[in-house]
């Protein structure tokens, strides 16, 4: 069986249907999504839109979180004080974003699940314990393992980070999706993973960035100055 897992749209229609088309080529039996699909981007209704239209089953992401329940975000927030100016940003964004999706957008994020399991692979958004803390690549084999094995899969498949990784740990696969929009890797292409009988792969695809950068520069999002840095990059940036 192949599995796709797409993950952190986050509004960025050019790319998911770049990867739309790349899943033609691919094929896969079953399409799951990581979560993150609107915030962040200039067309946040018409992924969630196409997401559902697609019949997807996925997970809850923290900036999902963030617009139906806008009190996670300000709890996230007292934890790193220093980085009070950066939220504020963020909220201003989701408010947004919280106005476009409207009512019933947002009761469809809100019946997310906080994970998924389909034979041998366990999906979830960040951990399984919150949809806003996840280990970075670099973490030791301790660290993930103790993480993801509480699933109790042999692969554990995560997103958040926005950099994609595959690690053996302890008998177990982890591996990242990456984002589909806004990558924090250097590389400023589409990525999503690709199991085929369980054995994972990263997958990147181009798309015309600059026709994004167009969209967003018209979309009436606060700070999509920021954004744009970010995916001209393929780097996180502050605003």
């Amino acid at each position: 069986m192949r599995i796709a897992i797409v993950s952190d749209i986050h509004g960025n229609r050019t790319a998911f249907e770049a990867v739309l088309a790349d899943l033609r080529q691919t094929s896969p039996d079953l399409v799951l999504h990581g979560g993150d699909l609107a915030d962040g981007g200039a067309s946040p209704a018409e992924i969630v839109d196409y997401i559902r239209d697609l019949g997807w089953q996925g997970v809850v992401g923290n900036t999902d979180e963030m617009l139906f329940m806008p009190e996670s975000l300000q709890e996230f927030a007292k934890q790193s004080p220093k980085l009070q100016p950066l939220f504020v940003v963020i909220e201003e964004m989701a408010a947004v974003t919280r106005e476009v999706l409207g009512e019933e957008r947002l009761a469809w994020l809100r019946d997310l699940p906080r994970s998924q399991i389909h034979g041998p692979m366990a999906l979830v958004h960040a951990s399984p314990e919150s949809p806003w803390h996840a280990p970075a690549p670099e973490a030791s084999d301790a660290e993930l393992g103790s993480v993801y094995g509480p699933l109790g899969q042999p692969i554990a498949v995560y997103a958040h980070i926005h950099r994609s990784y595959i690690r053996s740990v302890s008998g177990m696969t982890v591996a990242n999706t990456g984002s589909v929009s806004l990558s924090y890797d250097g590389d400023r292409r589409a990525a999503y993973l690709l199991l085929d009988e369980s054995e994972p792969s990263i997958r990147r695809v181009e798309y015309d960035v600059d026709k994004e950068l167009k969209a967003l520069s018209g979309c009436g999002l606060p700070h999509s100055d920021w954004v744009a840095k970010t995916l001209e990059s393929g780097c996180p940036q502050m605003p």
